[in-house]
């Protein structure tokens, strides 16, 4: 018999159906068969589900209370059973094992559901890596890719670590990283991310970020953090739980003495076992996690949503967070009689072709981007620190950089009014002289992220207000800000400044959300109320500070998350108010007589089923007019 159970449990486990499963089935088929009066066996079958459901439930009361003097929910749920076989209801006794165990698988399913979209990021991790030796290709484990090794990846794997491209043109999918539904072209130079997939091209990367330090592992660290037993909430109704089983016990055993009818008393601690109240509250948290999820953020602490019900502030760094933190050209402005805006650009361009500085990275990809024409090579490139770039372009002396680099050379030079108010915008400018003569300026600006505006305006109608707290100087912090009209601005700041503001927030008994992505922003991070971090751009101290990561780094989804902590919070306060009043009226039942142990076996696990259906309500629930 045991032999055949096994070769049963390894079928059915190939085709997808647990240990667990086959039990609550059996234990089912048993209780039902008890109800019709069919008994197959020379024995109640109901005696099956006690045997199957009910033995377990008592082993763990009786472990937890050997071992911790721990007083929950099993321990009620003995006593009912022992009490329901005492006096002859051993289909009462079945009923409450069978559905005791039925209530836990649901949530089991409920919180497995949750957690699937964010468990998915273990499965996406490559498991092997092509590198490159000496005596040719080899193909390794992934974790055994050493920082500094040449890889090889070709169309349809996946990247195993983070890394740099060396050669080779490609077309990434980050969906699993950015949320990007479509492929990003990559080349040389370009950084690519493990866990993301090369559709089309073959190419060779060198190795920067490995094991547990790759992108993909501290996304799948962020996800096995994410606990909902932290939050404060679980253990208040754990803590309700141990005196409702103290008041159960008394309930039972007032009533008995003053009817004499020990059914009435064994009813009473059948219906008032608190699963609905301790059940339905870790799932509605995990159930609202794996929502947030799906709208792009990670939460590593289980009580992260039930603080952000609470904020009343949300406090935003400017670089990175509102804005992408990538220079982009802004304006182009020539003064030369003999070029145009286009030509002046085009000639920006071909000089910073060879230069390794983010702006002048930033002028090549904008002009490729916009305009699409090759660029003529550039000769004699000189990298001048600190001032910019010399070289020459179509025939002619091209000096692109401060206005220290072209006084150096000579070049009369006054920046004209309109890049003065450029620079008051907060942008940058890039002067540039033609064989000797002041030609022009290029002004570059960090562009803000899509949506922004509307974000900000989504977080007021929510009642949050929102802050600009950045490093910035004041001229770019308030364009910023009038852009997406963020009223409160501090400029300038260093991290004790940050924390500072978020203490006197506190104080005034205004809870903060803090966002940022860098390393200055991490103290403020962890200072803060709650604290969420740019997973993707922001650096590994940040999002180790925070309590959520961003992963693809759109921010316009944020209201959605406090409206989500909200309405997760509503529904654990339901949830936990329904469960006490069921449990109160079926008490009063079971003490007058109206209610037997099976009707109220039903009665109170069909409450508790009710509540977690209400909880795996909030894994699709979206934000009204989103």
């Amino acid at each position: 018999m045991k032999r055949w159970m096994k070769q049963l449990e390894a079928l059915l486990a190939l085709g997808g159906v647990k240990k667990d499963g086959i039990l609550l089935t059996l234990s089912g088929a048993a209780v039902l068969c008890s109800l019709l009066g069919v008994q197959p066996l020379p024995f109640d079958m109901a005696w099956v589900a006690v045997v199957l459901c009910g033995l377990p439930i008592v082993l763990e009361a009786v472990i937890g209370l050997v071992t911790a003097f721990d007083i929950k929910a099993d321990v009620l749920v003995s006593m009912a059973l022992i009490a329901s076989l005492c006096i002859g209801e051993t289909f009462a006794a079945g009923e409450v094992a069978f559905i005791m165990q039925l209530g836990a698988l649901l949530e089991d399913l409920t919180v497995a559901r949750a957690r699937a979209g964010i468990e998915k990021l273990v499965r996406l991790t490559p498991q092997t890596a092509r590198v490159l030796r000496e005596a040719g290709e080899v193909l390794i484990p992934a974790q055994e890719v050493r920082v500094g090794d040449r890889l090889r990846v070709l169309p349809g794997e996946g990247v195993p670590v983070d890394g740099v491209i060396l050669s080779g043109q490609t077309s990434i999918n980050q969906a699993v990283m950015t949320g990007e539904s479509l492929p990003v072209d990559k080349g040389p130079g370009d950084p690519v991310s493990s866990g993301t997939v090369n559709q089309f091209g073959a190419f060779e990367m060198e190795a920067v970020k490995v094991g547990e330090d790759s992108a993909i592992q501290r996304m799948i660290r962020l996800v096995q953090s994410a606990d909902a037993g932290k939050a404060r909430i679980v253990g208040l109704a754990d803590r309700w739980a141990t005196w409702i089983v103290v008041i159960a016990l008394t309930a039972a055993a007032l009533t008995w003495l003053f009817t004499g009818q020990i059914i009435r008393a064994v009813t009473i601690l059948v219906v008032f076992c608190p699963c609905a109240l301790v059940l339905a509250t870790p799932t509605a948290i995990m159930a609202a996690i794996g929502n947030a999820t799906r709208h792009g953020f990670l939460v590593r602490e289980g009580d992260a949503l039930e603080r952000l019900a609470g904020a009343k502030v949300v406090a935003f760094d400017k670089t990175g967070t509102l804005t992408r933190g990538v220079p982009e050209v802004a304006e182009v402005r020539s003064v030369h009689p003999a070029l145009s805006g286009r030509d002046l650009y085009r000639l920006a361009a071909c000089a910073e072709q060879l230069s390794e500085h983010p702006l002048g990275k930033a002028v090549v990809a904008g002009w490729r981007q916009t305009e699409g024409e090759v660029l003529p090579t550039a000769e004699d490139f000189q990298m001048l620190p600190g001032r910019g770039v010399s070289v020459l372009a179509e025939g002619r002396r091209v000096l692109a950089g401060n206005g220290a680099l072209l006084r150096d050379h000579g070049v009369e030079f006054a920046a004209p009014q309109e890049a003065e108010a450029a620079l008051a915008r907060g942008c940058t400018a890039v002067y540039l002289a033609v064989d000797g003569v002041f030609a022009g300026f290029l002004a570059l600006s960090d562009s803000l992220r899509e949506n922004s505006g509307a974000m900000v305006k989504a977080l007021a109608d929510l009642g949050v207000r929102p802050v600009l707290l950045t490093g910035d100087h004041g001229s770019a912090a308030a364009t910023i800000a009038g852009q997406l009209g963020i009223r409160e601005v501090r400029a300038e700041c260093l991290p004790e400044d940050k924390l500072a503001y978020i203490d006197g927030c506190e104080k005034r008994g205004e809870p903060v959300c803090m966002i940022g992505d860098g390393v200055n922003d991490a103290p403020a991070l962890k200072r803060a109320h709650v604290g969420i971090a740019m997973g993707g751009v922001g650096s590994d101290i940040a999002v180790e500070a925070a309590d959520m990561a961003l992963v693809d780094d759109e921010v316009k989804e944020l209201p959605h998350l406090i409206a989500l902590s909200r309405r997760m919070m509503a529904t654990i306060k339901i949830n936990m108010t329904f469960s006490m009043a069921l449990n109160f009226l079926a008490i009063a039942l079971a003490i007058s007589g109206h209610l037997n142990p099976v009707v109220g076996a039903l009665v109170h696990n069909a409450g508790s089923v009710l509540v977690i259906a209400n909880s795996a309500l909030l894994l699709k629930w979206r934000r009204r007019g989103a």
